[in-house]
This record gives structure tokens, sequence and C-alpha cells, in this order.
């Protein structure tokens, strides 16, 4: 079984925190299964870039990324070359190493930067 390794962020895991994370599930859903609430704003449906993650690590396993998701994450606050929106990422069999952003476009809006 896989695991994530969540790096540090200073609302949603303070910590920091590795989990063990079910194959063929999004990173999403398994950060959101082991209490790592990650925004979510369009209910995961490929609409927004809330659960926007940075891969530090194991970001050649995941399964390339969709049109639809590239077109959003150029949208992403803090885009990289290894961001994905974690909703549509589905974990393979590699341990991945996450980051996530300080800021999603949601908190750019309600003022928290």
């Amino acid at each position: 079984m896989p695991q994530i390794i969540v790096l540090p962020h200073v609302e949603l895991c303070p910590e920091g925190a590795v989990i063990e994370a079910i194959s063929g599930v999004t990173i999403c859903d398994n950060l959101l299964g082991h209490d790592i609430d990650i925004d979510h704003a369009c209910e995961k449906a490929c609409a927004c870039t809330t659960c926007h993650v940075i891969v530090r690590e194991g970001f050649k396993s995941l399964a390339a990324s969709s049109e639809a998701e590239d077109d959003l994450l150029d949208k992403a606050w803090g885009l990289e070359p290894q961001s994905r929106l974690s909703c549509q990422a589905v974990v393979g069999t590699e341990d991945l190493v996450v980051e996530i952003p300080k800021y999603s476009i949601n908190m750019a809006k309600e003022g928290k930067h």
C-alpha cells in the first residue's frame, strides 16, 4: 500500500502527516479520508483549483493530467511544474510526497493572504 507524505501546512496539517493511501483513489479522497480537510469547492468535479497540490516526489507515477485539468491548473495559486488538482490525480503504487500550497484561490478571495 503506498503512502502519501503530506508536508506541513499551517492550517490543514501543521505537523505534516504520513498516511496509508489507497491505490486507485484520488489524492484528495485519500487526504479527506485521513482528516486532512483539503478544500474542494467544486465537490471534486474538476471545475476549480482549490484542491491544488504540488507533488514533490512520485509525480511521474501519476497518470497524465487531462486537458481540462491543465486548463484549470493555469489559474492555480502558486502553480509549479509538478502541480496537480488532487481531485483528479489518482494514486498509483508508488509513495507520494505532497505539498498543499499555503493559499488557494478561495483564500485569496477571502483576504487570507
